[in-house]
């Protein structure tokens, strides 16, 4: 269990934001979240889900949870979630960066899959994926850094893809992914020292609200709940060695052998690959 230590999910409206929270909470985690979405349905994917639905089933059913509406395109609301947090608790464990941008290929004016290269694409769905996801990453790591300095201890967890490693996954989105994951490493050197954790974790195919709305497009049967990547997480954050995991990136399906945890129904997932994902 991780009674008594702090969490912050970023992006928990719905998805693997969302069930990384409900697995932390279920160990005893005091989670804070963030996200856009505070109304059912209002979200600009049109995918059901809020930070408050988040916060009400953790608070009923699970732990202890506290949302808090957070554009992380806007520094300054950023900041404000991290000294709260800090003027709170004075301490922050563990930091997951969750949020993404760039995925509003359905509501940008160009359905990807009718896209026949980069040259297709809308512009802006690079900088959303730069500063809504790799750009948010950054600042909220920085700013949560500055509390784990000064305990001496921390983790960091940068979710990504294997985009990041194949070249027929859209240019914005494998860049943004390879990104994240250099931003890891870089990371993870200067932060060594000071017994700060930084890794990267590649969920396989989640059963997010998106993907099950469109699951006769999915073969599922190796596919991950929402909590499963939580689940790794809280391993990670109880193994007293994960400063070896720092800098590196894994599979959440990887570590779950490692750790011999399974998914919530039982199931083991098994690893993708760079050749199969």
């Amino acid at each position: 269990m991780l009674n008594g230590k702090v969490a912050l999910v970023t992006g928990a409206s719905r998805g693997i934001g969302k069930g990384t929270a409900i697995a932390l909470a279920k160990e005893g985690v005091k989670v804070y979240i963030t996200g856009r979405t505070i109304e059912e349905n209002k979200s600009s994917s049109n995918l059901p889900g809020s930070i408050y639905s988040t916060e009400n089933e953790i608070n009923n059913n699970y732990g202890t949870c506290i949302a808090i509406q957070c554009d992380h395109t806007s520094d300054e609301q950023t900041e404000r979630v991290i000294n709260r947090i800090q003027s709170e608790n004075n301490t922050l464990d563990i930091l997951v960066n969750s949020v993404w941008g760039g995925y509003e290929y359905f509501t940008d004016g160009s359905a990807f899959w009718t896209e026949k290269g980069f040259w297709d694409m809308p512009f802006q769905r690079w900088e959303k994926m730069f500063d809504a996801g790799v750009r948010a990453h950054f600042v909220t790591s920085s700013l949560a850094s500055k509390i784990m300095l000064a305990q001496n201890h921390g983790l960091i967890i940068n979710y990504s893809f294997w985009a990041a490693d194949r070249n027929d996954k859209g240019v914005a989105y494998s860049v943004a992914k390879a990104a994240t994951n250099k931003m890891t490493e870089c990371m993870a050197y200067e932060l060594n020292k000071h017994n700060v954790s930084v890794i990267t974790l590649y969920p396989g195919l989640v059963r997010t609200e998106s993907v099950m709305k469109n699951s006769q497009y999915f073969n599922l049967n190796n596919s991950e709940s929402t909590e499963f990547s939580g689940r790794v997480i809280v391993q990670i954050a109880l193994d007293k060695e994960n400063l070896l995991l720092s800098g590196k990136k894994f599979t959440s399906a990887e570590l779950a052998i490692k750790y011999n945890i399974q998914d919530i129904d039982g199931k083991q997932p098994q690893p993708l690959t760079v050749e199969n994902c």
